[in-house]
């Protein structure tokens, strides 16, 4: 794609601020600062992780060797697996509500302060 536009002025570009070095890159990963933003991320969203894995693996156990409890008829033709799978996408909206609501909370914070000082230092 091509554009007929000229380029941007010169003084313009003297707002970008500098890209950051590989160096800088490394030393900021090997930083505390940076530690402490992997241990928020890496201690909410491992354990969530497993937990949901771990209750998938139980639903789709049930389905497959439990036929009779999952057929167990609650209300209507409302019976344990349709309520099972549809906690699973409850299960789902809930843990993505709740790591968006982390990660606005305790890992955007930090990660912004980590991009402000690796560009500040570029």
């Amino acid at each position: 794609m091509t554009t007929d536009a000229p380029p941007p002025p010169a003084s313009s570009t003297a707002s970008v601020p500098a890209q950051p070095t590989t160096e800088s890159f490394a030393e900021m990963q090997r930083s505390a600062e940076f530690g402490e933003l992997r241990r928020s991320y890496r201690s909410f969203a491992f354990p969530l992780t497993i937990a949901f894995v771990a209750w998938y693996l139980v639903y789709v156990l049930l389905s497959n060797y439990a036929g009779d409890f999952m057929g167990t008829k609650l209300f209507g033709n409302i019976n344990v697996a349709l309520v099972l799978g549809l906690a699973q996408f409850l299960t789902t909206f809930r843990i993505a509500w709740w790591y968006a609501r982390h990660a606005a909370r305790e890992l955007d914070p930090k990660a912004e302060a980590i991009k402000a000082r690796m560009e500040a230092g570029a």
